[in-house]
């Protein structure tokens, strides 16, 4: 996956974030991490990302928001495919 690609799965990923609802405390936490990590990534291109929060937030979503979610496993597998 080249940089453009990923940032814009990146932005889809944010815009999701910006319009979920209905989240618990803990839902809240991981997006507000999430939407750190996506402002870093995107302005750290080519840098080796931390996909922890990544991973907590996708287990924690998978049933309540299957949109997000689904974003989410995109945007590890193609980090994973680049070797990330």
């Amino acid at each position: 996956m080249n940089n453009q690609e990923l940032d814009r799965l990146l932005q889809q990923l944010k815009d999701e974030i910006k319009n979920t609802q209905a989240v618990d405390e803990k839902g809240v936490e991981l997006l507000r991490g999430l939407d750190t990590d996506i402002h870093r990534l995107l302005k750290q291109s080519g840098t080796q990302p931390e996909t922890g929060n990544l991973q907590d937030a996708l287990t924690h979503f998978e049933v309540t928001h299957p949109k997000l979610t689904a974003l989410i496993a995109r945007l590890l597998e193609s980090l994973s495919n680049a070797g990330i």
